[in-house]
C-alpha cells in the first residue's frame, strides 16, 4: 500500500468521522482536569482571565458556525467545551487570583 492509498482510505466518510470526532472529543475533555483542579483548590492563579475571554469568544463563534452548518458534531463538541471554558472563566472570576490553602499544600477545613 503507497501513502496515497493510505490517505485515500483515510478520506473516506467513516475515517473522516471517526478522526474528526476523536479530535473534537479530546480538545472538549482536556478542559475538565483544570476545571476540576481550580474547582477543588479554588486556586486559578494560573489562569489567565484575557486568554480564556478571547478563547469562550471563540468557541462561541464556533458553536454558531456549527449550528449554521448544522454540523451535529461541531455544535456538540463546542456547546460542551464552551461550558467548561465558562466555568473556568467564571471561577477566575470568583476566585480571583487567590492561592487558596490547599493549592499551598494544607487541607482545607
Amino acid at each position: 500500500m503507497t501513502m496515497m492509498d493510505f490517505f485515500t482510505n483515510l478520506s473516506s466518510p467513516a475515517w473522516t468521522n471517526a478522526i474528526g470526532s476523536a479530535g473534537a472529543f479530546l480538545t472538549t475533555i482536556s478542559f475538565i482536569p483544570q476545571v476540576w483542579h481550580s474547582f477543588k483548590t479554588r486556586d486559578v492563579s494560573g489562569v489567565s482571565l484575557g486568554m480564556y475571554s478571547v478563547f469562550a469568544v471563540g468557541i462561541a463563534l464556533w458553536l454558531l458556525y456549527g449550528f449554521l452548518l448544522r454540523a451535529w458534531p461541531v455544535v456538540i463538541a463546542n456547546a460542551i467545551t464552551l461550558v467548561l471554558a465558562l466555568a473556568i472563566l467564571g471561577m477566575k472570576i470568583a476566585f480571583g487570583g487567590r492561592v487558596s490553602k490547599a493549592a499551598q499544600g494544607v487541607e482545607p477545613l
